[in-house]
This record gives C-alpha cells, sequence and structure tokens, in this order.
C-alpha cells in the first residue's frame, strides 16, 4: 500500500470513527433522557418505548436506502450527506416541545444515521489494507462505546443540573466537525472499479442466498438484544430501586466494559475468523442477558451488566466487519445496508415490546431471557447457513 493510499485510509477511517462516536452519543442520551422525558412529559413506558421504536423505523428505512444509493451514486456523497441530515434533527431535537415534535424527530435522526452505518463500514472495508481489514472495522465499531461513554458522562454530570435539553446540545455540535472533515474523502475505489459492473439486486437473494439468509438473522437477533436491552437500561435500574443518579452512575461502569469488547473481537476476527467470533460473542451475550435479567444484588448487577456491554458490542464489531465480505462490490453496499435494515425490524419491535412488558409487569428475568432466546437462534443460524468469508475483490 502507497503512502498516499495509507494516508487516505487514515483520513476515511478516523473520519467515519469521529462520525460513529457522534452519532452514538447522540443515541446513548436517548436512553438517558427517556428517563427524564417520562417524568416530564408524563410519558407511559409504552410512549417512551415509542419513542426508541420510531427511531428506528427511521433507521430502517435510512439503512435501505442509503445502501441503494451507496452502489448507484457512490459512498461518498452518502457518507457526508447522511450525517448532515442526522446532525440537523438532532439540534432541532433540543428544542422538541412534546412527544409528537419528539416522535417526528427521532425518526429523521434514525433516517440519517441507519444510512450511514452500513455505507460507512463498507467505505472503511474497502479503503483498508486486506491484513487488517477485519480490525479496521471493528475498531471503527469501537468508536460506538467511546460515544456511549461520553453520553453517560453527559447524563450524569449535566442532566441533573442542566436539564436534557442542554445535553442534547453538547451531543449534536461536535457533528459539525465530523460532516466539515468528509468533505476532502475520495471517493472508494472499489465503487469506481464497479462502474461498468452493475448487477441486479436480485443477485443479492440468488446468488447470495445462504449467506444472506444468515446475515439477516444474525442482525435481527443482535439488533433486538441491543435496542431492548440498553435503551431500558438506565429505567431498568430505577424500576428494580435504584435512584435516577445511582443508575446513571451504573450504566457508566458498564459502558466502560464495550471498549475491550471491541478490542478482543477486533484481534480475533483476525487470529480466529469472522464467523466463529460473531456466533462465540452472540452466546455470551445470551448468557449475559438471563444473568441480568436475574441480578437483584449491586454486585451481580454490574458484573452482568458490564459482561453485556464487552459480549453484545464485540458481536456489534464483528458483524460490522464480517457483513461487508460476503457480497462483490456491486451490491456490497445493498447488501449491507439491507441486512441492515432487515435487522431493524428487531430495533423496531424492541424498544416498544420492553415498555409493553413492563406496563404488563412481566418480570426482567423473563424480558431478559427473551433475548437469550433471540441471540441463540441467530448464532446457530449464523453458523449452518452462514459462509467463511474471502478477501474484498
Amino acid at each position: 500500500m502507497s503512502t498516499s493510499t495509507t494516508s487516505t485510509y487514515r483520513k476515511v477511517f478516523w473520519s467515519a470513527g469521529f462520525g460513529w462516536m457522534f452519532d452514538a452519543m447522540d443515541v446513548g442520551l436517548l436512553s438517558f433522557i427517556l428517563v427524564m422525558l417520562k417524568e416530564e412529559w408524563h410519558l407511559t413506558p409504552s410512549e417512551g418505548g415509542m419513542l426508541g421504536t420510531m427511531n428506528m423505523v427511521g433507521m430502517a428505512l435510512g439503512a435501505f436506502l442509503g445502501g441503494y444509493y451507496a452502489d448507484r451514486i457512490g459512498r461518498r456523497p452518502v457518507f457526508l450527506y447522511t450525517l448532515a441530515l442526522f446532525g440537523l434533527a438532532s439540534v432541532c431535537s433540543a428544542a422538541a416541545t412534546g412527544f409528537l415534535s419528539m416522535l417526528a424527530l427521532r425518526f429523521l435522526m434514525g433516517l440519517g444515521l441507519g444510512a450511514e452505518l452500513p455505507v460507512a463500514s463498507t467505505l472503511v472495508n474497502e479503503f483498508a489494507p486486506e491484513a487488517k481489514r477485519g480490525r479496521a472495522v471493528v475498531l471503527l465499531e469501537s468508536f460506538w462505546a467511546f460515544g456511549w461513554i461520553l453520553a453517560a458522562v453527559i447524563a450524569y454530570y449535566v442532566m441533573p443540573a442542566y436539564g436534557w435539553r442542554t445535553a442534547v446540545l453538547i451531543g449534536a455540535f461536535p457533528l459539525v466537525y465530523a460532516v466539515a472533515i468528509r468533505r476532502n474523502i475520495p471517493e472508494s475505489p472499489a465503487f469506481v472499479r464497479s462502474d461498468e459492473d452493475r448487477a441486479n439486486l436480485r443477485e443479492i437473494f440468488t446468488a447470495y442466498r445462504k449467506p444472506t439468509i444468515a446475515l439477516w438473522s444474525v442482525w435481527l437477533a443482535i439488533s433486538f438484544s441491543y435496542y431492548g436491552m440498553f435503551l431500558w437500561l438506565p429505567s431498568v435500574l430505577v424500576d428494580k430501586g435504584y435512584t435516577l443518579l445511582k443508575s446513571f452512575e451504573y450504566v457508566l461502569l458498564m459502558t466502560l466494559a464495550q471498549l475491550p469488547g471491541y478490542f478482543s473481537a477486533a484481534y480475533l476476527v483476525e487470529r480466529w475468523g469472522r464467523k466463529p467470533t460473531l456466533a462465540a460473542f452472540m452466546a455470551m451475550t445470551a448468557v449475559a442477558a438471563v444473568g441480568f435479567g436475574a441480578s437483584e444484588s449491586d454486585g451481580f448487577l454490574l458484573s452482568f451488566g458490564a459482561l453485556l456491554s464487552f459480549f453484545n458490542l464485540g458481536a456489534w464489531g464483528a458483524l460490522y466487519a464480517y457483513t461487508p465480505e460476503n457480497y462483490p462490490a456491486r451490491v456490497r453496499a445493498s447488501g449491507a445496508g439491507f441486512a441492515a435494515a432487515f435487522g431493524r425490524v428487531g430495533s423496531i419491535v424492541a424498544p416498544f415490546l420492553v415498555g409493553a412488558f413492563i406496563d404488563n409487569q412481566v418480570g426482567y428475568l423473563v424480558i431478559f431471557g427473551m433475548f437469550t432466546v433471540v441471540l441463540l437462534i441467530g448464532a446457530f443460524l449464523l453458523m449452518r447457513l452462514g459462509t467463511e468469508t474471502r478477501p474484498l475483490r
């Protein structure tokens, strides 16, 4: 790899990483904001779940459209403008006056975020040197953990004193920087080479039918479990008897475990392989979920909460590394975007479903046991139908 190519790769990686971090910060803030909005706007648990669900509806549509247009007009324009959409809607959400306006803004934020993530991972995958391609995408995904950590810090130190609107503005402001540095990002060379090699999108469901089924199953399982568990984590701790401030503190401590989870996955995807790493992290997330649902004491809650963060976010990193490598360049972004879009069905259902369960006084052991079952089914289908990926071309 030449010096100029290496420089471009680093520019793409850090640009995508900072955008990824700020996106995660804003998504993470929603889980803390929900606790305050329920009191300020007198929301029911189901209405709180609906805010998370509407965000995921936008992400599902965004992932589908982002992947499709990235294979039609290029990775770069989708990479740039989707973050701008997300940032603008995020700033506006600080001025939301009620449930309905926040609902609409969360949809627009999800639209931008859902389109950006699979395209950003595809772009980094296509610029990264082959020997460390999987590791590069997992490390890109690790910026999500930094974003959640920042969200937890803001929630703990800013929200109790200055309110949730100030926290949202802090979370949205750095997006201006991320948009600015992306203006100099070049188009993916893989997209340029594939310009005369367009394929019908049906190829995803014919020539690549088995890996597509495996990917869609895994995306569904991981999205369902992640958004069902983590968006409700502060509320779950409050319901278990902890104060608002103490719940924020505990979530911050649990979130710190995401970083070693990503770094472990980044090491294993190159040494052990994408598919076995992903399946193992999913299975261990399933174990941690049932343990967290059954926990009552501080020690068990923190321990199993940290394990949830470690394995679930490590699984996300492996998934983003694994997904684009299942498809050739001509349908790569579409294949990744369609899988992410289908997975968002789980993230649409899960927040609302958990809220409905809480409304009906379903125990947390049952709720988190549900996530365990879904994750184990996804891991099984991955091992049965998933392929060992090959170098991108």
